[in-house]
């Protein structure tokens, strides 16, 4: 009997193409009927696999979830963006193939994408969600995510709201 290994790891150079099919997968499942087609295609194409070498070699804080050999998901770090948050830290990005989710991967991820942030020096992290992807908004609310902020975003002349869910350290 063999036994598959579910770890989270530092990004590589040769993870980009699998965290661009991550991007396209899991894009394509959260965000069909919330960003117009076109613009999500747009989105889409512009993180490819060179888009993603291109910022994993200049430092990008990207951590991947395996299971055993396959790349499960992916979730993007850094300092907060939004200057009015009290929170020092941000998950820009945290996606898992379709077929992963709903499993506890996610739970996983976004565990240890905290832990890195708190390891690079953070307090507090925040995350982005568009408020009509009940899954993400639930999933960020089960983890504890108190609501901060509100926003809009524009996807090809359509403002979208989005909700900023933040953790004190």
């Amino acid at each position: 009997m063999s036994t598959l290994l579910i770890e989270t790891r530092r990004a590589r150079l040769a993870d980009a193409g699998d965290i661009a099919d991550i991007h396209d997968a899991a894009w394509r499942v959260a965000y069909r009927g919330l960003i117009p087609g076109a613009e999500l295609e747009k989105m889409i194409l512009r993180r490819g696999p060179a888009w993603w070498h291109t910022a994993l070699k200049r430092g990008s804080r990207v951590i991947v979830l395996t299971f055993g050999d396959a790349v499960a998901g992916y979730a993007n770090v850094g300092r907060n963006r939004a200057k009015g948050l009290p929170f020092e830290g941000e998950i820009y990005e945290l996606y898992l193939r379709p077929e992963y989710q709903g499993l506890g991967f996610g739970r996983r991820l976004f565990e240890d994408a905290r832990k890195e942030l708190v390891s690079a020096g953070f307090d507090g992290l925040a995350v982005w969600a568009l408020a009509a992807n009940e899954p993400a908004v639930g999933f960020y609310r089960a983890m504890g995510g108190m609501g901060v902020a509100r926003s809009t975003e524009s996807f090809g002349g359509r403002a979208l709201e989005k909700l900023a869910f933040g953790w004190n350290a």
